[in-house]
């Protein structure tokens, strides 16, 4: 399969696996339960007994299992393709969800359940989707990557709603049965039918080779001190988003929103990451990455000293529309920097390391700001703690530097 002659062909020829991809995410074991433990909190704990930490720890456990096979299911995505690992993947997660609804109180089966959901859906991870994207696309590889990570904002847009109705009409465990047939009965039919990224053996481009065959071993881009700033910036970003997002919806309601009301903006949370990924993706091909990241980091600043303390319906939409675009910035921030600095030879591997410290931060962020919520009934600390994260990392990813000449066509 050769390049298309431009940068508009591009996009327009490929279009199919840019949809696939974007349902892949939506549909992921990183996005599906991240985006709809909120919901499923308060009637859960409230069945049970549990804390609300006791309850968010589930995510640790999901993550950490996400975080330790990150780097086994890089290789075998560079081994494999990515096809062959997104599609089984896909049932995997499904049957995860479908033990969640089984629980009958005891702890160990909610973190179970999570693990399983991590586990069994490991294939449908960052890694996979980035991937097909980085090797699909040469001119707009930027936009791509915006366009398909959409999904995690359609995700945090829709899913909330789904769950909350689920909830009232079939229960928690109903909500869990539902949460399932997502990736198995929108998700892998799609991806099935659509979902035929370009792989390294399958291209006859020149400039796709060229692309495709160089860039840095995983030991030498442990090396780099680019991979270090890179890693870090995103392990203090990542901690204040994932530390907010899960604990949004249990936030608002607690400062007097109802359910429907906080649903909406968590909405409105699902569509500036939608925004960010698109907007970032489309500037990213055009100026310095590093440069957009800070500005992007800057932005959730605004939104958790609104979020401090009381604040009305249009402040709280406003907080979380800054929070979302940024965190919708971030996945295609990391993805094109690890392209753009170390290469795509090896990306998966480098990417899989990435995604590692990121999952680490989705898990034990969410419990973390539980905690200050049952120590303290309130979250202001946390979003506290979370502005400083964002100073720090929005600083940090500024001493990157110029892009490697290595890797020119990387982009």
């Amino acid at each position: 399969m050769s390049q298309p002659e431009n940068s508009t062909n591009e996009i327009a020829a490929r279009w199919p696996l840019i949809l696939a991809t974007c349902i892949g995410i939506m549909s992921s074991s990183f996005v599906l339960p991240y985006y709809t433990i909120g919901v499923l909190v308060v009637p859960v704990t409230e069945e049970f007994g549990w804390s609300r930490a006791e309850f968010q720890a589930a995510i640790l456990f999901s993550s950490g299992l996400g975080a330790l096979t990150s780097p086994f299911v890089g290789w075998l995505i560079d081994r494999y393709g990515s096809r062959r690992i997104a599609l089984p993947s896909m049932l995997g997660l499904g049957l995860g969800f479908f033990f969640a609804a089984s629980m009958q109180g005891q702890l160990w089966m909610l973190f179970l359940a999570y693990g399983a959901m991590a586990f069994l859906g490991a294939g449908t991870i960052p890694v996979n989707w980035t991937r097909a994207i980085a090797t699909s696309f040469f001119k707009r590889r930027g936009l791509a990557l915006g366009l398909s990570l959409t999904g995690t904002g359609i995700c945090a847009s829709v899913a909330p709603h789904y769950t909350v109705w689920l909830v009232e009409t079939f229960s928690w465990r109903g909500a869990y049965m539902g949460l399932g047939l997502v990736p198995i009965l929108l998700a892998w039919p799609i991806l099935y039918f659509l979902f035929r990224p370009i792989e390294i053996s399958d291209t006859d481009s020149s400039e796709a080779d060229t692309d495709q065959q160089t860039g840095k071993t995983l030991g030498e881009a442990f090396h780099d001190y680019r991979f270090w700033v890179l890693l870090l910036s995103i392990l203090f970003a990542y901690m204040g988003f994932s530390g907010i997002s899960p604990n949004l919806f249990p936030s608002l309601t607690d400062d007097g929103f109802s359910r429907e009301q906080a649903a909406s903006i968590l909405s409105v949370f699902g569509v500036s990451i939608i925004t960010g990924r698109i907007i970032v993706g489309y500037l990213i091909d055009r100026f310095w990455a590093p440069g957009i990241a800070m500005v992007c980091l800057l932005m959730p600043v605004i939104g958790t000293i609104i979020f401090y303390g009381d604040q009305t319906f249009i402040q709280a939409v406003f907080a979380s529309f800054f929070i979302g675009f940024a965190a919708g910035a971030e996945l295609d921030l990391m993805a094109f920097m690890a392209a753009r600095y170390f290469g795509l030879r090896h990306y998966a591997k480098i990417y899989s390391i990435l995604y590692a410290a990121l999952a680490v931060c989705s898990g034990t962020a969410p419990m973390l700001f539980a905690s200050v919520y049952d120590r303290t009934a309130s979250y202001d600390l946390g979003f506290s703690v979370a502005t400083v994260l964002f100073l720090i990392s929005s600083l940090m990813i500024l001493s990157l530097g110029r892009y490697p000449r290595a890797y020119a066509n990387a982009h």
